[in-house]
């Protein structure tokens, strides 16, 4: 498969998305996507993204958390 963007060759691969949802961040590990070696861009099946929006919709179904330090730009020095 070719990356849309650079035409560079896509791999199948498994990464780590990340969704923001009200006030929440949730992230979904081991999500299969084909992943531009060149410039990185990510595509992702149908089913794919189905499932994983159907996820973060129960979100119930999380099973552990982390910690994610933020930081205000406006506040930067």
């Amino acid at each position: 498969m070719k990356c849309l963007l650079c035409k560079s060759e896509m791999k199948e691969r498994k990464v780590t998305c990340d969704f923001r949802l009200d006030d929440g961040l949730f992230i979904v590990e081991h999500v299969p996507a084909f992943v531009c070696s060149q410039c990185g861009e990510r595509v992702f099946s149908p089913e794919t993204t189905d499932k994983v929006l159907a996820m973060v919709a129960r979100k119930s179904i999380f099973n552990r958390t982390v910690s994610v330090p933020v930081a205000d730009l406006r506040k930067a020095s």
